[in-house]
């Protein structure tokens, strides 16, 4: 036990030590990809939604950094759910409170669907980790 905590504060990048970590870093990439994928193209009718698309991205790729180094606490899990649960209900805030919100004219979005699915994921997968004892042993 001594010897990973002296190899955690020498190294500044960690690997996660649970599966599921890795199931979040993927969402999270996945999400991320998604939305810098977007911006470009949403700022061509609202330089402002791009902007927000864009920034959620790198928040995304900031949390994974984050997730990754040695100034990774615990309670941040909660804050990588939050900012996860957030990202999914501004989608309805800009789109309204229906189903509707994951249809471009009139046809299912699979790039708001994905992206949706993989935040979705990345918070249940935060919130387990959170939870789970593993998270001390990181």
């Amino acid at each position: 036990m001594v010897a990973q905590s002296t190899q955690r504060q020498d190294s500044f990048f960690t690997l996660p030590s649970h599966p599921v970590g890795y199931l979040a870093i993927v969402a999270t990439l996945t999400t991320a990809g998604i939305h810098l994928l977007l911006g470009p193209r949403v700022m061509g009718f609202s330089q402002t939604l791009g902007s927000l698309f864009i920034l959620n991205g790198l928040g995304f790729l900031g949390g994974i950094f984050l997730y990754s180094s040695r100034y990774w606490r615990p309670e941040l899990f909660l804050v990588a759910a939050g900012y996860a649960i957030a990202t999914i209900l501004a989608l309805f805030a800009f789109q309204g409170f229906s189903l509707d919100a994951f249809y471009m004219q009139g046809n299912l979005n699979p790039l708001a669907v994905v992206s949706k699915a993989a935040e979705a994921i990345l918070a249940l997968c935060t919130i387990y980790l959170y939870g789970s004892a593993e998270t001390l042993n990181r």
